[in-house]
């Protein structure tokens, strides 16, 4: 039996110099396009900023925009990104957890899609007083941080526990998943039960990034 899942090239795998080139050479093949917002504190690397996303925005006008914010001054970035653009804006469960009610909810009453990620070590309960409010939620399966690092397995644990407690709890998010994924680990991704799926390097690495997205696609439908 096949399932529909989404992926969501992440733009930090892309040619810097030429984003819009890496952006047209999907032709079309994906389902999202996924921003790492990093600010050099909450990780150790710095990407790219509201401005940003505004002009991704401009340049596609119908492109569904799925902003991971990993930063840690919500309270200063997160009404610049919600201004910016975004379809939807995830936030980690670890910046500010005492205002992780708050800060999702001014997401969705500005009529945008909100997410709670989680790093590697954050148990899938650390989150379970917001679940009823998340629209996403995204579990990272590296260190966040970095492109490029290795699929760390027991991600797919907490995927499971995420779908369970979607279940009991009759909740409605989807499960994302980032970090590490490629065509070895993206089937046992989704048969876990990730909704949607984040690649960056293993997508611009290709010769033909949309022709590949395609075929791997076709390829886990049909697993």
């Amino acid at each position: 039996m096949t399932r529909k899942f989404l992926i969501a090239p992440s733009l930090l795998g892309a040619d810097m110099l030429n984003i819009a080139g890496s952006v047209d050479s999907l032709e079309g093949n994906y389902d999202w396009l996924h921003l790492d917002i990093m600010d050099g504190h909450f990780v150790r690397n710095l990407s790219f900023g509201p401005e940003f996303a505004r002009a991704l925005r401009k340049r596609y006008p119908d492109a569904f925009i799925d902003a991971h914010l990993m930063i840690d001054s919500l309270s200063v970035i997160l009404p610049l990104f919600i201004e910016a653009g975004a379809s939807l804006i995830t936030i980690h469960a670890e910046t500010e957890p005492h205002l992780l009610h708050a800060s999702l909810s001014m997401i969705k009453s500005a009529g945008l899609k909100a997410g709670v990620a989680l790093c590697p070590p954050t148990p899938a309960a650390n989150v379970k007083n917001v679940l009823e409010l998340a629209d996403l939620v995204l579990v990272m399966s590296v260190t966040p941080g970095f492109g490029g690092q290795k699929f760390i397995e027991s991600s797919l644990e907490k995927v499971r526990e995420l779908v369970s407690l979607r279940a009991v709890h009759k909740h409605n998010y989807v499960i994302e998943i980032d970090g590490g994924i490629n065509g070895g680990n993206i089937a046992r991704a989704v048969k876990a039960g990730c909704d949607v799926i984040v690649m960056g390097s293993a997508v611009f690495a290709q010769e033909k990034p949309g022709r590949w997205l395609a075929d791997i696609k076709e390829a886990v439908e049909k697993s």
